[in-house]
């Protein structure tokens, strides 16, 4: 298993007053630090009108800053979102080349549909979003890999245009899906790319449910979106790791947990995104060939009871304030987030590598953790990587 990093560019109230410019840099020397200790990939995400959330509105040009700092990690958009008022499909292909050539080809592109409170902001119809993000997920490897470019359908009507640059990979960089529900992590293997998911509020048991579903769909791909089938599993996750299991938790990891899960899951609108992809669901189930394997899917978890991570979700999502004790023990408990000593981490690491997770993006910069504790985990962290990456 590859131990990767995942940022979000996270910047918790109270504000000092150059935080903005104190959390780039900071990403910057993590990343140094990352590329010293042998760490896989770089994850940057996308957001915009996150707040405290996220300050990674523009990702692509973050990596090309720790392109000229680093040489070996690769690099991942984690994902740029496909719709085409959020990113057409052309930059798209023209920004991840560029940033292939800038880094000696260290470049891996995510792609996502992204959600609600985005597609309000950039006044994108929700009805549009599924066939533009299966556009883009054709178009961007046909441009990289053809002279001249045609696409037409409803939403674009290209003719024989010539896109460059073309990456400096060949035939071109790995593609992903950012994924978080049974139907996306299905798409991702009928389509061809690697899927990058989260179990900071999943259990490690459906996690492993999840990742079959994707192994299953993948192995019926026989026409992907790229050049090839990049069959790979990626998960993010909390990771926080000290001295001792006693100071990971006086380093405030608790603290970080429960601010991560109330301020993602108010921002994603998680309540509205449940009632969406339940519908979904329920038309898979109606479908006359029962919804395929995304519908076995559902129809397994129809016959197990709630997990304790689901009803805490639950009960804030009705508004209830919970400690953070509480969240982070829930959490903890199912094997959600991996928090404590070298030894305690070490095991956690092992276990999702066992799951047959290909790569685990550790969210390390999260909440309010102090600079000093981050770099201390990510240093502790790296010195376990030559043991899980063989």
């Amino acid at each position: 298993m590859k131990v990767d990093l995942f940022n979000e560019i996270q910047s918790p109230k109270p504000w000092r007053a150059d935080h903005e410019q104190h959390r780039f840099r900071q990403a910057i020397e993590q990343a140094r630090l990352a590329d010293e200790l042998g760490y896989g990939c770089w994850w940057q995400v996308e957001h915009h009108g996150a707040g405290e959330f996220s300050l990674s509105s523009a990702p692509e040009l973050l990596l090309t800053a720790i392109s000229q700092h680093t040489s070996r990690i690769r690099l991942g958009h984690a994902a740029a979102l496909a719709p085409a008022r959020f990113n057409h499909p052309i930059r798209i292909a023209e920004r991840a080349a560029t940033l292939d050539h800038l880094s000696g080809g260290r470049v891996e592109l995510g792609l996502t549909r992204s959600g609600f409170p985005e597609w309000k902001l950039f006044n994108i119809d929700e009805a549009d979003v599924l066939a533009q993000t299966q556009a883009a997920f054709e178009m961007v490897p046909g441009m990289w890999t053809s002279d001249h470019f045609s696409h037409h359908d409803e939403h674009f009507d290209i003719d024989d245009v010539s896109i460059g640059p073309k990456p400096l990979q060949q035939p071109h960089p790995p593609l992903w899906q950012a994924a978080a529900s049974p139907k996306s992590f299905e798409d991702a293997g009928r389509r061809g790319v690697g899927v990058l998911g989260t179990t900071i509020w999943e259990s490690t048991e459906r996690a492993s449910r999840m990742i079959s579903l994707y192994r299953q769909a993948a192995a019926q791909c026989t026409a992907p979106v790229g050049s090839f089938v990049n069959n790979q599993v990626a998960y993010f996750t909390f990771v926080h790791c000290a001295e001792t299991d006693e100071q990971a938790m006086r380093n405030g990891a608790a603290a970080a947990a429960a601010w991560y899960t109330v301020t993602a899951l108010n921002f994603f609108q998680a309540a509205k995104e449940f009632a969406r992809m339940t519908r979904i669901q329920q038309d898979l189930l109606d479908a006359p060939d029962g919804g395929g394997l995304t519908g076995d899917f559902v129809r397994g978890e129809a016959s197990r009871e709630l997990t304790d991570g689901q009803l805490l979700i639950g009960r804030i999502l009705e508004g209830e304030a919970i400690p953070d004790e509480e969240i982070f023990e829930v959490l903890s408990a199912q094997d959600s987030l991996i928090v404590g000593s070298q030894e305690t981490c070490a095991k956690k690491l092992r276990a999702y590598a066992d799951l047959g997770v290909d790569r685990l993006m550790c969210l390390q910069q999260m909440g309010g953790l102090a600079d000093d504790a981050v770099s201390t985990s990510i240093r502790l962290i790296g010195e376990l990587i030559p043991d899980l990456d063989g």
